[in-house]
């Protein structure tokens, strides 16, 4: 599962949504988007203009964890 660390990373900077949007030129609806649900889909773009607002690498607004493959990923082979 991939989840963003928008909202922890800012936090830790001490940047609310409202300074990130204005730092980022990313629409503030957007920000508070990414806030809530970390889950979101996210654009390069955007996640690169949130990554320089907060001097981090894009990195680290990242996280991955691995998770049991679905069904349709249980059928599948890499040697296909």
């Amino acid at each position: 599962m991939i989840r963003l660390r928008i909202k922890e990373i800012a936090e830790e900077k001490n940047v609310s949504m409202t300074r990130l949007s204005k730092l980022s030129t990313v629409d503030y609806k957007t920000v508070r988007k990414l806030f809530r649900d970390p889950n979101s889909e996210i654009g390069l773009s955007t996640l690169d203009k949130l990554a320089w607002a907060l001097r981090v690498e894009p990195a680290d607004l990242i996280e991955y964890t691995r998770t049991p493959p679905l069904i349709w990923q249980q059928e599948q082979t890499f040697n296909e």
